[in-house]
Formats: structure tokens, sequence, C-alpha cells
């Protein structure tokens, strides 16, 4: 079950390389073929909109040159009114009314009919001097639309432009061709011109149709512009094939990139539980030293691994392998099992402070406590003061659990101690909330040391702080005798680091204590 659950999780894997890029194209080709479409509808509606206003333009100047025949005889001036209807182009008919009565016409003369009549609806309620309405047809041109242009003055007078709808279809018509739009345009609360099917058929409630409503900021004109889905789809079409070649060889590459991820990944988990079933991990303890007692009063076991061909892997290196492929519990369990397998030869004085490393993935595994108890079991004969070290992240996460987990094994006799304080993510209120005795300060801050006397703001706080909350300070990476001082000044106990000894094999830890606790590095004077 086992053999065929791999390959079809790293198919999955190869899979969805392959599939992002691809995705992602069709995703940004399908985006910006909207945009396109957009800025095409924008063109359109631009031009279209500024032919309008032209011929709403000469519309204005014809009812402003027909005010000046305000009360003259239709008979004196029907020769000029036709002659203005005939040489000026877009005008079916221009003419004068009073009181809502066309009184003389370039069409029809003397003729006087209600301008209602020919348009065939009725005025506006409401409307300004200078307006203008769409309509469906005229008295004269039933199935033509046609524009009114009306210039009225208080006395009721009133002249009028009346605009052939067909200059406007055949600009719609024009402008909607070639891209298949549909395009409607109407003049005040009027009639819809629209080339085509209307603007309103069904399918502009579809997926991939798009529609742009402009209004005029100099006439009461409204167009709607609506592209159809079709030329969505041909300008994605004309996008994907410019970028889906890039957008293959990238999904290419992420396989390629994958595949030797997954081949490294599965290596590595492998090799750690070969290494673990080879017995290729060892491990080295570091003495710590107590600068009240001036003995080393306890070592914390670091788990090392040499390769067959004598190569050393590095600890930060097979550490966050062995975290990130789920093997550190596995891990965890053998520095456990050659802990207690070293201490046989070992001759330590009881309450020995022993620490090892627990990661926050075994911390909150269900057989944490049993192991943990496990190992206690099998060290009880050296009578070792337990310390388990814990990193500041494996105290984010389940705080309840952990909290009460730590606290029983402190009832057991365990210690628990912080490691490399202040590198992770721990907020500080969970150092009041979890039941801790030390806390180790990183060698990063030790390092900032610079003499015996001077100031590292950081390091001071945390050890203030560690005071406060009545924890037990070790300072990791001591390497001088000067950062030994300045530690001591400030009340800084136990030191652990290259001034006083390196990671060394199970076999040489117990003679070394016994040769070092009696002649321990002199203490150093303070001034």
């Amino acid at each position: 079950m086992l053999a065929t659950e791999k390959p079809r999780h790293d198919l999955r894997w190869l899979v969805a390389a392959g599939l992002i890029p691809i995705l992602l194209c069709l995703l940004f080709t399908l985006l910006e073929a909207g945009q396109m479409v957009k800025r095409q509808l924008a063109v359109t509606s631009s031009m279209l909109m500024s032919q309008a206003e032209n011929i709403s333009d000469r519309a204005r100047v014809m009812t402003a040159s027909l005010q000046e025949y305000k009360n003259h005889r239709c008979a004196d001036i029907k020769d000029e009114l036709q002659e203005y209807g005939s040489m000026h182009p877009y005008f079916r008919s221009v003419g004068l009314i009073e009181n809502g009565n066309v009184i003389c016409s370039s069409t029809f003369g003397e003729r006087q009919d209600s301008i209602e009549d020919i348009i065939r609806r009725p005025l506006p309620p409401e409307h300004k001097d200078l307006w203008s309405l769409s309509v469906a047809g005229t008295s004269g041109v039933n199935n033509r639309p046609a524009v009114l242009f009306m210039h009225e003055d208080r006395d009721g007078f009133a002249s009028y432009a009346l605009v052939d709808g067909q200059y406007f279809i055949d600009f719609i018509w024009a402008a909607g061709m070639r891209h298949d739009y549909d395009i409607s345009m109407k003049f005040g609360d009027g009639f819809a011109m629209f080339s085509g099917v209307p603007a309103t058929r069904q399918s502009d409630k579809q997926w991939g149709n798009h529609t742009l409503n402009t209004h005029s900021d100099r006439y009461a004109i409204t167009l709607n512009v609506t592209s159809s889905r079709s030329e969505l789809l041909y300008n994605w079409r004309q996008v994907l094939l410019s970028l889906m070649p890039m957008a293959l060889i990238l999904s290419l590459l992420f396989v390629a990139l994958t595949s030797n991820w997954l081949k490294r990944k599965s290596s590595f988990r492998d090799e750690i539980r070969r290494g673990i079933e080879r017995s290729e991990f060892s491990v080295h303890y570091q003495p710590v030293f107590n600068l009240q007692t001036q003995k080393f009063s306890g070592a914390e076991a670091l788990m090392r691994w040499q390769r067959p061909d004598g190569h050393w892997v590095r600890p930060d290196v097979f550490i966050s392998a062995a975290e990130s492929e789920g093997m550190i519990v596995p891990l965890t369990r053998y520095l456990l099992q050659r802990v207690i397998q070293d201490s046989a030869q070992w001759q330590l004085e009881p309450g020995f402070h022993l620490s090892v490393n627990l990661a926050a993935e075994h911390l909150q595994h269900d057989e944490f406590m049993s192991d943990i108890r496990a190992f206690a079991a099998g060290m009880d004969h050296l009578k070792p003061t337990i310390t388990l070290e814990l990193t500041e992240r494996s105290l984010i996460g389940e705080d309840r659990m952990v909290s009460q987990r730590l606290a029983e094994l402190r009832r057991e006799g365990i210690i628990i101690a912080i490691d490399d304080f202040g590198t992770g993510h721990c907020a500080l209120s969970y150092l009041q909330t979890f039941p801790l005795d030390y806390l180790k300060i990183d060698r990063g801050f030790v390092n900032t040391i610079e003499s015996v006397d001077g100031e590292t703001p950081v390091l001071d706080a945390i050890i203030s702080l560690a005071d406060k909350l009545a924890l037990k300070v070790v300072a990791e990476g001591v390497e001088n005798e000067m950062q030994l001082r300045y530690l001591q000044n400030h009340g800084v106990s136990f030191i652990q680091g290259y001034y006083f000894a390196r990671p060394m094999e199970s076999a040489v830890l117990s003679e070394w204590l016994q040769e070092h606790n009696g002649s321990v590095p002199q203490e150093p004077t303070t001034r």
C-alpha cells in the first residue's frame, strides 16, 4: 500500500507543477482579453459620441438661426426654410412653432400641425429651453427614427430641427460591424436607435459580454455599446497564442524543478531512515559549567550524523530536513535510545543535568509522554536531572495541551528549558503561561558582547527578564574569557561553549568530567 501511495503523491505534485503555469496563463490572458474588449468599447463609444455631438452642434446652430424669424409670416419665409432644409445635411425638416403648433416648416410650408402629432408622442413634461428627443418615426416618415432639437423662448415661440435618424443608425452600424457590437443611442428620454438586434437582447446577460454605458457632458445623449462573447474569445485566442509558448516552457521547467525536488526530498527522507537503521547517527555531549559550584554540573546531548563516506552532515541541515519530511519524531526517539545506551558506561554524580532537544512536532505527538517517561526510566540508574530543551516555536499552537504536558512532567522531576531564546517567534506572555525552569540564551546574543564593562541592551534585557520570572539562565556559545566575565558580572550561573569544552563522544565524557571537575579553569576575577 505504501509503495503505491508515494508515487501517486509525487505524481500529483508533478501534475500540479505542470498545470500551474498553464492555468495562470489562461487566467491572465482571459483577463487581458477582457481589458482589450473594454478598451475597444471605449474607443468605439468615444468615436460615436463625438459624431453625435457634432450633429447636435449643427442642429443647435440651426435652431438658433431660426429664432430670427419670430413674428414673420410663413409666406415670407417658407422659401428660406426650404432652402435651410435642403442645403444643410442631416435635417429632415426645420420649422417654427407657436404654442405647440407648427406654423411654418421646410416640408409642409404653411400647413399647421401639432408638434406632438408630427413626432407621434407627447412632449416631455419638463424640459429646458434647449432640448432634444429621439423618436421612433414622424408623421411623414413612419418607419425611420428621427431626433427633434428644440429651441424655445418664454413666449411660446420655438424653432426646431428634425434630424433624420438614419444618419445615426449608419454611424452605429459602421462602428459596430467590425466587432459585432450591439449599439444603441438615444436623446433625452426618447426612442433608442440601434443597429441590427437591439442591445437588450437576451445574450447580453450571458458570460463574456461586456457593456459600456456613456453619457454626453454637453447634450442629453446616452450611448450603450455591448460586445459579444465571440469578441472576447477572439481577443483571448490572440493573446493566448502569443503567451502560451512561454507558459509551456515554464510548465516544463516547473515539472523538471519539481521532479528534482521530489527526488531530493524522497532521497533525504530515505537517507535519514537508512541512517537510523545503520546507526550512522551518534550523540555528542557538551558539558555545562556551573559558576556557583565551580563544577561541570550538566551536559547537552547533541545529535551528529556521519555518512558512510566519512562526510559529516551539518545538524541544522538534517534536523531541518527531518522536521519537513516528518522524520523528526523517529530521529528524536533514536536520540533518546542512544543516550540510554551511552549512559550504561557512565559514572556520574546523582542530579547531573542531562539536556535533550525536542521538536514541536514531537511535543504535540500522541506518544510524547510515553516516550519521555520511557527515557526517564532508562536513565534512572544514574539518577540524573533530565532537562527537556524546547524551541520557542514548540510553545506556539496547542497552548493548553502543551502546558498540561509540561506541568505533568515537571511534577515527575523533569526540568523544562527554552532553547535559543530570542531567535523565534515566542510572545513574552508564553514565559508566564508555560511551566519553565531554564532560559538558554542563543550564541548570537553572546557574540554581541564587546567588552566586560560594555553594554548589550538586548542581552541585558533577556537576563533581567529571566531574573524577574525566577528562571535560571544558561549562556550558549561562550568562547572567550571576556564573554565569561561579562556574563558572570550580570548574574548568569551556567556557561556552555568552546571556552570550557567542545561536544565530545560518549566514551570520553565520563573520564573528562572526572578529570576536569577537579581542575576547572580558574574563575576570572571581577573588577
